[in-house]
């Protein structure tokens, strides 16, 4: 594997002040984020606007919040069903990648939902709905997060984008 500083350098000495400025602070907080190698999110985020960070903040909570939350032990403790099935002599492993592979998909279907910003099943109502950016304050960005549906396996810690959900 390459060394990315150089191109990283390169780049960044290409860029005027402003945006020197803002990827050298997402690389920070990237870097905060235990993220290896940045530079394609930064470069998009510098050169496209669009919310890299913001995207890769949300995807991870989701991920980590709905789906990996139920790895932590006693997590099924808290489902009266999962308590009849282990009592029934359920492999406790196997009623984890089910909850697991259930919180995945409702998250899925919940972000392909969101990204398809309106429901087309409803002909004639005007209303629709969008994710947005906000700053630090709470306030929009006015940037649009989008897609997110097609990146949620990117999340996935184990960086086997989500194959351990379905053996």
């Amino acid at each position: 594997m390459s060394d990315p500083r150089p191109a990283w350098q390169e780049w960044l000495d290409s860029l005027d002040a402003p945006r020197k400025a803002a990827a050298e602070s997402l690389r920070a907080q990237f870097g905060a984020l235990g993220v290896t190698d940045p530079l394609d999110l930064i470069r998009s985020e510098v050169m496209e606007d669009l919310p890299q960070l913001a995207r890769f903040v949300l995807l991870r909570s989701l991920w980590r919040g709905a789906i990996d939350g139920w790895t932590e032990p006693g997590s099924l403790d808290r489902l009266p069903a999962a308590q009849r099935l282990l009592a029934a002599g359920a492999d406790p492993g196997d009623l984890v990648r089910l909850v697991r592979a259930v919180a995945y998909e409702a998250v899925f279907t919940t972000l392909d939902e969101l990204d398809a910003g309106g429901d087309v099943n409803v002909p004639g109502v005007e209303a629709g709905w969008m994710v947005m950016e906000s700053d630090g304050d709470g306030s929009s960005t006015g940037r649009a997060l989008s897609g997110l549906h097609e990146d949620i396996l990117t999340m996935d810690p184990s960086g086997h984008d989500g194959a351990d959900l379905w053996r």
